[in-house]
């Protein structure tokens, strides 16, 4: 259980406000007290306890029945514990394996990983950005965005193709998808097909793939649900086992 004296903790705390740009909603201190088993548990509380299921035994019965199970995990790789840019980092793994891990699901449950790359990089609090624009220059080029929780400036920088070869070994990525072409190349913006892209964004998309080794089969051109070139069907035949959706930065 998070509680509000995690928040407190970490608020107080000089080291993660100031240095390392903590977001001050708990998650360190409580899971701090969990390695340390002092943590209170839902099923210790009674106005909880009617709450508290078997999830793992839930999530493989609706596996086996082929339904499909949505695991929504947090932050992106680079911003794990143990392969991220540390101390720099959130308080746990994130990458794909420990999504599963987290709530009961196996290596051979899952057939694909999909890893999200966002068109150029972004990052919010402290810690190394290589290729960091100014703020002058991410305006220019219309990158700003805000953090989701603090509501923050996100710092940014062009696309890292070693971070993206990065993450998708440390993920065991299968396939990408790319959101934001639009922003890096306004002409794409709305496509639905590969041909309708200009040169230079089916160039970068071509890139990716070289230098990655696994293929783009997901574009995002724009905000709208529909502008989405959908590449899937270019794969071979897959069986229905879930595909696991990882995202390399938040």
């Amino acid at each position: 259980m998070l509680e509000e004296r995690h928040k407190t903790q970490e608020c107080d705390s000089e080291h993660l406000s100031k240095k390392i740009g903590s977001t001050k909603s708990g998650v360190g201190a409580c899971n701090a007290e969990r390695a340390l088993r002092m943590v209170r548990l839902a099923r210790q509380e009674s106005q909880l306890r009617p709450y508290v299921e078997d999830t793992v035994a839930e999530i493989h019965h609706a596996l086996s029945n082929g339904q499909n199970v949505v695991v929504e995990g947090t932050q992106g790789t680079f911003l794990s514990l143990y392969h991220g840019t540390y101390p720099y980092v959130t308080s746990k793994d994130v990458t794909a394996s420990q999504t599963c891990a987290d709530v009961g699901i196996g290596p051979t449950d899952v057939d694909d990983v999909l890893v999200i790359f966002k068109s150029y990089v972004t990052r919010v609090g402290e810690g190394p950005l290589e290729g960091q624009l100014d703020r002058e220059e991410v305006l220019r080029r219309g990158w700003m965005e805000h953090g989701t929780v603090t509501g923050r400036e996100r710092r940014a920088a062009p696309f890292d193709f070693k971070l993206a070869r990065r993450a998708v070994e440390l993920n065991g990525g299968t396939q990408i998808a790319l959101t934001k072409l639009d922003v890096l190349f306004p002409s794409a913006k709305g496509a639905r097909n590969l041909t309708e892209l200009p040169k230079e964004a089916r160039e970068f998309v071509s890139e990716i793939q070289q230098k990655t080794r696994i293929p783009v089969t997901l574009i995002g051109t724009g905000a709208a649900e529909t502008d989405m070139i959908d590449l899937r069907g270019r794969q071979k035949a897959r069986s229905t086992s879930p595909t696991l959706i990882v995202k390399r930065r938040s």
